[in-house]
Formats: C-alpha cells, sequence, structure tokens
C-alpha cells in the first residue's frame, strides 16, 4: 500500500547555529547535496510517489529547489503555515486538504531507513486511528521518551520521563484524517500532544523499528549521517 507522505519541514533549526541562518534545515548541505534530496531518494526507493511538505521558515527555498519534485520521481505540494506558526501537528492539520485518508508523517530533519510498506499495512490493519514508530534506544542517540511493552505503549512523554522508558519515538507516525477533527483551525497544536491523546483513547498503535535513525537536528547528527551515507556508497 502506497500511502502519501508529510515532511514537517517548518521548523528554525536553531541547534544548528549558524548553518540555518540563511539556509532553511532542508536544505541543508549534506555530502554536496541538500538534505531533502537525500530524503525524497530515500522514500522513493521505498514506494512513495506522493510528498505534501510543511513549511514555513525560508521555504521558499525549498520549493524553488524542489518544484514539483520530478525529478526525484515524486510529486511534491506544498502547505504553508501562513503569519502563524502552527506547530507539527497544526501545519498538518492546514495539508489534510493535500492528503489521502491515511497519511505517513515525518519529521523534516529525520533519515530512516526502514520499511514503509510494511508499516503502512500494519497501521492499516490495526483499525487505529494513529501509529507511531519505536526504537529501542536506552538513551544511545537520543533521550528516550517511550514506554514500550507487548507490542503496545504504555507511556509517551517528551518533558517527563521514566526509568521505564527504554524506547524513543522513531520519527515516523502514521495518521487517520479524523485524528486531527478536534484540532482548532489555524491554531498552534504539536504532534505531541496529539500522540498522547490518542494513547489515552486507545487509538494509537505501535510498531517497534530495528534500524537507528539519522537525524540532522543537530551539528552531531548532521556529521554522523554525512558519514553513514559516505560509507554507505
Amino acid at each position: 500500500m502506497s500511502l502519501p507522505l508529510v515532511i514537517l519541514a517548518g521548523g528554525l533549526g536553531t541547534r544548528l547555529g549558524g548553518i540555518t541562518r540563511t539556509v532553511p534545515k532542508a536544505l541543508v548541505d549534506v555530502n554536496g547535496e541538500p538534505f531533502v534530496a537525500h530524503q525524497l531518494r530515500l522514500i522513493r526507493a521505498h514506494g512513495i510517489r506522493h510528498v505534501v511538505l510543511c513549511v514555513s521558515y525560508l521555504g521558499e527555498m525549498i520549493r524553488d529547489y524542489l518544484g514539483d519534485g520530478s525529478r526525484f520521481d515524486v510529486n511534491v505540494t506544498y502547505s504553508f503555515d501562513g503569519p502563524v506558526l502552527l506547530g507539527t501537528a497544526g501545519a498538518i492539520a492546514r495539508a489534510l486538504p493535500l492528503l489521502d485518508e491515511r497519511f505517513f508523517v515525518m519529521y523534516g530533519d529525520s533519515y530512516l531507513e526502514c520499511d514503509y510498506q510494511r508499516i503502512a499495512d500494519e497501521f492499516v490493519a490495526s483499525g487505529k486511528l494513529g501509529m507511531m514508530t519505536v526504537f529501542r534506544n536506552e538513551g544511545a542517540y537520543d533521550t528516550s521518551n517511550v514506554e514500550f511493552r507487548d507490542g503496545e505503549i504504555v507511556a509517551y512523554d517528551k518533558k517527563h520521563r521514566t526509568a521505564g522508558m527504554q524506547y524513543i519515538d522513531y520519527g515516523l507516525g502514521l495518521f487517520h484524517h479524523s485524528a486531527f477533527d478536534h484540532l482548532p483551525g489555524d491554531q498552534p497544536y504539536d504532534m505531541a500532544v496529539l500522540y498522547q491523546d490518542l494513547l489515552a483513547r486507545n487509538e494509537l498503535a505501535a510498531y517497534e523499528v530495528d534500524r537507528r535513525f539519522y537525524e540532522i537536528g543537530s551539528v552531531a547528527g548532521l556529521e554522523e549521517l554525512a558519514t553513514h551515507l559516505s560509507t554507505r556508497r
């Protein structure tokens, strides 16, 4: 099953310091190419053909670079936040008219080598409104924020961690349109809050990924991904 994929590319990229002063994070150079080029090639290799980019800060630069996405063999459309930054879930809610009934969501700084199609199939089979992919992190690559047992998320919190949190939100989510029905229109809303709401309503499925994630949210992460990609080649 091929679902569309939302890339949340509206962040300011402040942890990258001067690197993102004049370019958005999506266009940060990784081994001679903008990061988003690596992202699109990866997801296209996993069968994804339709991408919606939620953009804000310097979003026009991303659109000027990617255009309609045809040179990456994907169809790219854009959703701009407007005058108010909408946060991660708010930006998705604004983009809903561009999306199918079910869709993936990926952070704009994530590089995720996982089985997208199998995850999509598992999400549809779950019948839930949302799915979070998780990885047994044990504090290795970032701060763990998920308690995961017997195939289910027991707790998720990015602010109040517990000793039982050995897993982390991997960075790839799946949602049904109706998961966003209760969100306020054109107002900021965070995806972490949406996940917690779905979990409380028993509407959040989980999928455990066994390959680590890469990200360019920090200088260290950027260097690590560059090394990984050069080694893989």
